[in-house]
């Protein structure tokens, strides 16, 4: 039975993808580093600390990651302070047919003042019935934690919840939490395995609830 939908959000709820490239590619640059776009996209999903780790480590940068997690956001909490973006095509229209029928939860790798700020922005905070941060669980995205405590904060098992994601890891963490998880191609996250997921859309305007629905069939059809 289907009884909760888990957002992820960068690239789903905003097409922050864009926006994060950039600054990352400028945060390097300002360490004397030329990385592509193209290197970045293997990163997406992950945690600011495990993203940065990982990259301070292959290039020997001198700056601890979490100085360059503490610049790095700084310049995007301002860019998009500056920006006039709005949610991806379809998002207010799904939150509309989840709200009131199903418990809505968020589990996004970003940090935790990154979420509230683009929720806010948007004036989307209160669908929420539970919010949380990769950086509030040992194991970042691949890893299902993130998930798994959604669904448990949300008072539901894993096998009741579908999740809607972009990203390899995202997908790969979803599906090792024992969910449904819908992969959504959005060019602007870069070349994006979802293979993985139980149904991939390329626009969020295909997603309705009669087709969730059918994702996770009920108790009784099953019987």
């Amino acid at each position: 039975m289907f009884t909760a939908f888990i957002f992820d959000m960068d690239g789903v709820i905003i097409d922050s993808e864009p926006l994060h490239f950039k600054v990352d590619m400028e945060v390097m640059e300002g360490l004397g580093v030329s990385i592509t776009k193209e290197e970045l996209e293997a990163y997406v999903g992950m945690t600011n600390p495990e993203m940065w780790t990982r990259i301070r480590l292959k290039y020997g940068l001198a700056p601890s990651a979490r100085d360059i997690i503490e610049l790095q956001l700084k310049r995007k909490l301002a860019y998009l302070e500056a920006s006039d973006d709005q949610p991806i095509k379809g998002i207010r229209e799904l939150f509309h047919s989840l709200h009131g029928s199903k418990r809505i939860g968020l589990a996004s790798s970003s940090p935790r003042v990154f979420i509230e700020a683009v929720l806010n922005k948007f004036g989307l905070l209160s669908y929420f019935d539970y919010v949380i941060s990769g950086e509030e669980v040992d194991h970042g995205k691949p890893a299902p934690d993130i998930y798994l405590k959604a669904a448990e904060m949300l008072g539901a098992s894993p096998e009741e919840c579908v999740v809607l994601e972009d990203s390899r890891h995202g997908v790969v963490a979803a599906k090792a939490a024992g969910m449904t998880c819908v992969g959504f191609q959005n060019a602007n996250s870069g070349d994006q395995d979802l293979s993985k997921a139980d149904w991939v859309v390329s626009s969020i305007r295909q997603i309705r609830l009669e087709e969730l629905e059918r994702l996770i069939p009920s108790a009784e059809a099953g019987a």
